[in-house]
């Protein structure tokens, strides 16, 4: 399937979000689907898992989540991520990551449901979300806060989902009425075994239909093929799921 990528701006309450649109090139709309992005940013890499999406028969929308500290890319990227080559690159991300509080988050999940809404690219119905390491926390969030909006969600090596915070992502999980995927990392501090056994009670006491599986050997990240975290098994596993859930929930 030929597919279209454009970059496009929406209006939100604060501003302008430029995004990434991907969608197949036959001039009929389609399921959409919101790719929430990893803490790294919005980049190449993600764009081209939104044209992967895109082949399946979606209409992607990958948000730039930092848009009110500038366009995207806001850092500059190396061709490969390593962490453990330049420490301070996460440090340069904290005070952007900081200013993503679920009040801002909940703002932006209006507009971007919103311009979905209003595009002729997008079947009318529900949509799906996608979220990757911090993206995770907006989809889950985003499922609690518009539980008439969203069909599905998928979470990859998130983290932070299941925090003793008052405004813990999972608190909200009496509101979902998605089916959710969680594909946890194995060795992932952001998300410790407590974490993930906190947020599967809370997920299986609100009667969420869910599965959460943990791969074994995997790194925060593993989804992610332009860093040094990177599972080639683990992500062609991700995609195994991904488009299963997809394709029960919102057949394209």
């Amino acid at each position: 399937m030929t597919v279209r990528g454009t970059t496009v701006d929406i209006p939100t309450a604060d501003g302008i979000a430029d995004a990434y649109l991907a969608h197949p090139d036959d001039g009929r709309p389609h399921p959409a689907v919101i790719l929430h992005m990893d803490a790294i940013g919005l980049r190449p890499h993600l764009a081209a898992k939104a044209d992967r999406l895109a082949e399946a028969g979606y209409t992607v929308l990958v948000p730039n989540a930092y848009y009110r500290h500038g366009r995207a890319p806001v850092m500059a990227y190396p061709d490969v991520i390593d962490p453990a080559n330049d420490p301070s690159f996460f440090e340069r991300l904290g005070p952007l990551l900081a200013t993503l509080t679920p009040e801002v988050t909940d703002r932006d999940a209006d507009a971007f449901l919103r311009w979905l809404a209003d595009s002729p690219l997008v079947e009318a119905g529900p949509v799906g979300l996608l979220g990757y390491c911090r993206g995770a926390v907006h989809a889950l969030r985003m499922a609690a806060t518009h539980p008439e909006r969203v069909a599905a969600v998928a979470g990859f090596h998130g983290g932070n989902l299941a925090t003793d915070d008052p405004d813990s992502p999972h608190l909200g999980a009496h509101r979902i009425t998605a089916e959710l995927y969680f594909g946890h990392a194995d060795e992932d501090p952001s998300l410790p075994p407590e974490q993930i056994a906190r947020l599967a009670e809370a997920l299986t006491e609100a009667g969420v239909r869910y599965e959460a599986e943990v791969y074994q050997g995997a790194l925060h990240g593993f989804t992610q093929g332009d860093t040094t975290r990177y599972d080639a098994a683990a992500d062609e596993r991700h995609w195994e799921a991904l488009l299963a859930l997809l394709k029960r929930t919102l057949p394209a």
